[in-house]
């Protein structure tokens, strides 16, 4: 077996032990109690990473890692071409795991991971790492985790924020990049929804309390929308106020919104706000009003760059359907960049 196969292989059975540590974890296996006291130290150093959403990722990371989807996957690239190189991935934090996708491209290629964590997410990764090098030890030598400034690599992979973006393009001018910035999520709303697709746009919202650039911040409605239907089928998810952060994160919002007299619709959880910005905060969700279909379809064209999904039922291609934008496929690169072929080609 070669020793991209063997890394291929190692990779389904990260898939295996992830599905079955998920599905029902065993006191007596030691990486499963490894993988809890990981779990339990991440959401304390954390408080959005609750281990309802450390088992979400975990578990979505299970159902890609397959024999089957690995393989459709990589079908597309011929892997031959790539010529074997350091990769600088400079991580985000947001979400648990927001980087896994990256150090699966980097290494599933034939190359070698240097990866500098967030500083709010330097737990869970590792673990993973760790759990690959037990069962393939040649990726010991082929993954890097640092602190330090990076240096020695020959491309690198940063995501950040807009601010963060400047320093990454200055820092990394001179060699291959991928560099990424904020992108968030939209929905398409047409008042013919029904209380299903509502519900489950909610996942979509709500799902790491609206941390990730696929969550959705902002609705697209027509003209003379009632949001009491949309209240309705929301209400399900009324215990997020129940969490502390998210819980401060209302009360604070909601009084900026208050004092400086911004018109909002609230339920007790969620608010909404009308504005023409794509990034809302926590515990709240933007909205702007549309009249004519084509308009807006334009609209979402010229603010591409801004937008990383767009939910909706029949409106426009390559949309996502209601409650799917937190469970990607592998041929969903970050930004439309397809990471794979970045890697071959530099």
């Amino acid at each position: 077996m070669n020793e991209q196969r063997k890394i291929y292989t190692a990779f389904v059975k990260l898939g295996n032990f992830l599905g079955d540590f998920c599905n029902a974890a065993d006191p007596e296996n030691e990486w499963h109690t490894s993988f809890n006291e990981v779990i339990s130290m991440a959401k304390h150093h954390n408080g959005w990473f609750t281990e309802e959403n450390i088992h979400f990722a975990l578990k979505g990371w299970s159902e890609l890692l397959t024999e089957q989807k690995l393989s459709a996957w990589l079908s597309n690239y011929n892997l031959e071409e790539n010529k074997t190189k350091t990769v600088a991935l400079v991580m985000a934090g947001n979400i648990p795991l927001v980087g896994f996708h990256d150090f699966l491209s980097v290494l599933i290629t034939g190359n070698k991971f240097l990866g500098k964590l967030a500083s709010t997410d330097k737990a869970l990764l590792p673990l993973l790492a760790n759990y690959l090098i037990q069962i393939e030890p040649s990726l010991k030598d082929k993954i890097i985790f640092t602190e330090e400034r990076l240096e020695n690599f020959d491309a690198v992979i940063a995501t950040g924020s807009n601010n963060t973006a400047r320093y990454f393009e200055h820092y990394f001018s001179k060699g291959p990049n991928i560099i990424r910035r904020n992108r968030n999520s939209v929905a398409v709303l047409t008042g013919n929804e029904t209380s299903e697709d509502l519900t489950a746009l909610g996942e979509d919202i709500f799902r790491y309390y609206g941390l990730g650039c696929r969550s959705v911040s902002k609705l697209f409605v027509p003209e003379g929308y009632d949001f009491d239907s949309f209240f309705k089928a929301l209400y399900v998810y009324n215990p997020l106020i129940q969490q502390a952060k998210y819980a401060n994160n209302y009360d604070y919002n909601k009084a900026v919104y208050l004092m400086s007299e911004f018109k909002i619709l609230e339920n007790g959880f969620l608010m909404l706000k009308e504005d023409e910005s794509y990034a809302s905060p926590i515990a709240s969700v933007f909205y702007e009003t549309y009249s004519a279909s084509e308009e807006l379809k334009e609209k979402l064209k010229t603010d591409a760059s801004n937008i990383q999904c767009i939910v909706s039922k029949g409106f426009v291609k390559n949309e996502i359907p209601f409650g799917k934008t937190q469970t990607p496929e592998l041929t969903d690169y970050a930004d439309g960049v397809d990471t794979v072929q970045f890697l071959l080609k530099t």
